[in-house]
């Protein structure tokens, strides 16, 4: 028996967690069991999220299953590119310094700021009136 080997690794970004598994393969990639076009419809997400693989030169060398919740679609094209890195880093330590020095591996920290009481949102005022 054949035992094939498996890297997983997570990614955050706002409120957006991928869990991504990657082995060895053709290059096929799932996302919540959907196709990857599918799933980002939007090119520059696409773009975003096999950044990591064109860097270290791992395009179509693995077959990439994902599962990916919460936030918007492009808070989960930064978790997915996250954690394609940490699973990168994990088969390959060479290509560590190449997604670290294109930002790949750090974590995007910037939130949503929270709504203040007295207030309509996190900055905006309620309208003031005089009379």
């Amino acid at each position: 028996m054949v035992e094939v080997v498996k890297y997983a690794a997570t990614g955050r970004r706002k409120t957006a967690v991928a869990r991504v598994i990657i082995t060895p393969g053709a290059g096929r990639l799932t996302v919540n069991r959907r196709a990857f076009e599918v799933y980002f419809p939007r090119e520059t997400d696409r773009i975003l999220i096999l950044s990591p693989l064109k860097l270290a030169n791992f395009l179509n060398r693995f077959d990439i299953d994902v599962n990916v919740c919460g936030g918007g679609l492009t808070g989960q094209a930064g978790a997915l590119r996250m954690a394609i890195s940490r699973a990168l880093t994990l088969f390959d330590q060479t290509s560590r310094a190449i997604l670290k020095k294109n930002l790949c591996l750090r974590r995007d920290s910037r939130m949503k700021e929270r709504k203040k009481p007295g207030q309509k949102g996190a900055r905006r005022k309620f309208q003031w009136v005089k009379r």
